[in-house]
Formats: structure tokens, sequence, C-alpha cells
């Protein structure tokens, strides 16, 4: 995690993130390559500003949010508009360019459920290291290992390299360690699929528990019913800026509507 003056992980104080007018801003140095420019606004929205010498992307402006312990926040707006990059500032990933940003406490980003795994070594060996990526101790996770194997079914295969796993017995073994987790902070990018129906329903099962589990969660979904279910508030992001923040059924209503 980047920690700068802008950016600051503070651990004593109650668990909470709080940003003051913050900007997130990514230059693009080949103004020549619309390929690349588009790859980046795919990854993390805004506006380019194509004025200066050197074009910008504005992936985030002047978001100003204050969250505290026990906030459940959805995330909401259309592809690019900037949800996964205020995650990833929140988180501390992404410094602001301008503005603060304050995280108290301990965050586990959820953004890729295969992060933190090598295809080279077995599930049960994964299990420890994504757990340790997620900020658990080795001594927790040895003693979550056993729930988490029943909970995949996976059986022999633990014993097994990732790399023979089918990519549905990948995400049961990404689930699995995701929802055992106790996190202070969970940053959550929605990210489950491949698999099959009654697995996903229990996984939505664990899903609500480690919410029930985490001091304050942060959740960017596509899913209204799954928004509804683990928030009570929510924040509509559309082109790197923060529309409306608010009630839950208020912000989806004015989402679906297109005003606040």
């Amino acid at each position: 995690m980047n920690v700068s003056n802008n950016s600051t992980l503070v651990t004593s104080a109650p668990i909470g993130i709080t940003t003051k007018d913050a900007c997130v801003d990514f230059p693009i140095f080949d103004a020549k390559s619309r390929s690349l420019k588009k790859t980046v606004m795919g990854l993390v929205g805004g506006n380019i500003d194509s004025g200066r010498k050197v074009p910008i992307i504005e992936a985030l402006r002047d978001i100003t949010v204050d969250l505290e312990h026990g906030a459940r926040v959805g995330l909401v707006g259309h592809n690019g508009a900037g949800k996964s990059t205020l995650l990833r500032l929140l988180a501390g990933i992404y410094e602001p360019t301008r503005g603060s940003a304050e995280v108290r406490g301990r965050v586990a980003p959820v953004f890729d459920l295969g992060v933190g795994m090598d295809p080279e070594i077995s599930g049960f060996e994964n299990i420890m290291i994504r757990g340790l990526f997620l900020g658990m101790t080795r001594k927790q996770m040895l003693e979550k290992v056993d729930d988490i194997a029943d909970f995949t079914e996976l059986g022999d295969f633990l014993h097994m390299p990732l790399r023979t796993y089918s990519t549905g017995m990948r995400v049961r073994l990404a689930l699995g360690v995701v929802t055992s987790i106790d996190p202070e902070i969970l940053l959550l990018d929605e990210g489950i699929g491949a698999v099959d129906a009654a697995f996903l329903e229990k996984s939505k099962q664990r899903l609500v528990a480690l919410v029930e589990r985490s001091g304050l969660l942060v959740f960017a979904s596509h899913s209204d019913e799954f928004l509804r279910e683990l928030c009570d508030t929510a924040i509509w992001m559309e082109h790197g800026r923060i529309r409306q923040h608010g009630e839950i059924e208020d912000v989806l209503r004015a989402y679906k509507s297109g005003r606040p």
C-alpha cells in the first residue's frame, strides 16, 4: 500500500475512511495512441483533458466522503463511471493527485478473486497465500483451513496444483478464502461467476456473514438485489464524480431514472 502526505493509513483512530476533494489523474504520455487512451479509459473511467501538453485521464474528481464504523455503502454507476477507481483510492492503492484520503483500519481489498494465487502450487498452499495477502496471519489461516476446504467441496483437488483446476473450481477456492477473513474495512468489487446456481447461493450466504463481521463495507455491484441485501446507503458514480450519496433506495431510484 502506498502512503504519502495526501494518502495516509491510520490504525489508532476508530475505523473509517475520510476523503476531502480527492482527485486521481493519470497522464497519457503517448498522446498519439488512441488505443492506449481507450485502454486506460476502460480501466479507470473518467474524462480525458487533452488541452494540456500531456493529456490527462481525470479518473476521479472532487471525491468527498466520510465513512465510519458500521457503514454499508454500495457503489452504482455504468461501466467506466469510476467505481473500481474509487475502491482503489479508498484502499490506498491510488494516491490522490489533489485533495486527501485517510484510511483508519486494516483494509481487505477484494477486487479480483484470482489475485495472490499461484497456479504452480496446491489449493491448500494457495489458501494460505491468499489469506496472508488479505491481511490474515498464518495462525488465523491454519485455524480456518478446514472450514474453507469443506466449503469449496474440492476434496482431493486441494492437494493438486491450481493450474489443474477449471475456472469454476478456482472461483470456489478463492471465494472460500475471501469469505473466511475477518476484515476491519472490506472493499468488495463484485466478481462472482463461473459457478453453479447452488454453489452461488451458498457463496452469497457466506458473503452476507462476511459483511456482518466487517467493520465497514464498500461494495461495487450491478446487482440491485445484492446491493439491497448488503448495503443501506449508496453512492452513484458518473464520469469520475459522485452524482449522489444517500439511502440505498433513493440512490438506486435516481440512478435508474438518470436524475438525482
